[in-house]
């Protein structure tokens, strides 16, 4: 590997862990917010988004910089791609964070509806699984990765069961509908976390040993309400 190459490696792995940690921030924050725990947070989320564009698009040209002028094989090569699908992962995983907060704006109007205690799990784990996720992207922790990916199916199953409650409350409480509606769209941008965290993994998996393990871990797939 050359010297310029190395540098520029370097500078790539730098910006695309900045990105990672102020996307686990956002998400946090956004679990908070529609938890009922810090409704304020919500436009610190908000303004959060715009420099995770912003460095979106940095990190894209840092990867076509790469890939233009060095020309990387192997390793390298291999590398430079899974920060372009990682780029894209973190960006859309911050852009859901925003949605739950939008969500959560919703929520302090309707003062009888309570927050089902299956989300509150679901978020956690969720959370857990981004801040494990880019752990094993920093280690390049094969083990860690796994894990992340055996996760998804436990937050697929909470995502499921916090729908049919919320379907149920639509039925029973007509005035909890527009609640309903929220914590529903909220529970299933919160899955799309979970999904976008395991792709993180992956990838990670695929950079370390070479495997393309996408599906593999879900052997009998959930169908997505």
């Amino acid at each position: 590997m050359s010297i310029h190459l190395q540098r520029d490696l370097e500078q790539l792995k730098r910006q695309v862990l900045a990105q990672s940690s102020l996307v686990e921030e956002m998400i946090q924050k956004a679990s908070k917010a529609i938890r009922g725990i810090r409704p304020e947070l919500v436009s610190e989320i908000m303004e959060c988004e715009k420099l995770v564009d912003e460095n979106e698009v940095s990190i894209e040209e840092s990867c076509l910089k790469i890939l233009a002028l060095h020309q990387p094989v192997a390793r390298d090569l291999r590398r430079t791609a899974i920060v372009f699908k990682i780029n894209n992962d973190l960006e859309r995983m911050a852009d859901l964070a925003v949605n739950v907060a939008e969500r959560a704006q919703v929520l302090p109007q309707h003062h009888d509806f309570e927050i089902p205690e299956t989300l509150d799990r679901m978020a956690q784990l969720t959370v857990a699984m981004v801040k494990r996720a880019l752990d094993a992207l920093v280690d390049l922790d094969v083990d860690i990765a796994r894990e992340v990916c055996a996760s998804d199916d436990e937050v697929d199953t909470l995502n499921r069961e916090v729908i049919d409650e919320m379907r149920q409350v639509m039925r029973t409480q007509p005035d909890l509908i527009e609640a309903a509606l929220s914590l529903f769209s909220a529970s299933r941008h919160i899955e799309r976390i979970a999904d976008h965290a395991t792709n993180i993994a992956e990838d990670v998996i695929y950079l370390v040993d070479g495997e393309i393990t996408r599906h593999k871990h879900d052997l009998n797939p959930a169908v997505h309400t």
